[in-house]
């Protein structure tokens, strides 16, 4: 007896709606460094279930085809709250995907 949740038309699914949502991101400019640190994680593993789950399938593909639809979260799609907070995260950081340690810090040098 298999498990509905690992048959290959699920994981195909979960793949697919994967594909989505980070394509979603890049269109709207998110930063996936900012996006998984929201909330500790947290935040991420919900939208990217909400995603899973989201029955706006076509539509989600039909706005991301278009090359006329505006660079903010439609309101079909159900994380449109949690790219618009990854987007005001980063225009307030000025976030952009950078190492932030100092190399020359004492704490990094080796001891030897």
């Amino acid at each position: 007896m298999s498990d509905f949740c690992f048959s290959w038309p699920m994981l195909n699914h979960v793949l697919s709606q994967a594909k989505l949502m980070d394509e979603m991101m890049s269109r709207l400019g998110v930063d996936p460094a900012v996006a998984v640190r929201v909330d500790q994680g947290a935040a991420f593993y919900a939208a990217r279930t909400r995603c899973i789950d989201c029955s706006s399938v076509e539509s989600c593909r039909c706005w991301l085809a278009s090359l006329e639809a505006p660079p903010q979260p439609p309101n079909f799609c159900p994380n449109e709250a949690f790219f618009e907070d990854c987007v005001k995260r980063q225009v307030i950081t000025n976030q952009r995907p950078t190492l932030d340690v100092d190399l020359d810090a004492p704490s990094l040098q080796p001891s030897w």
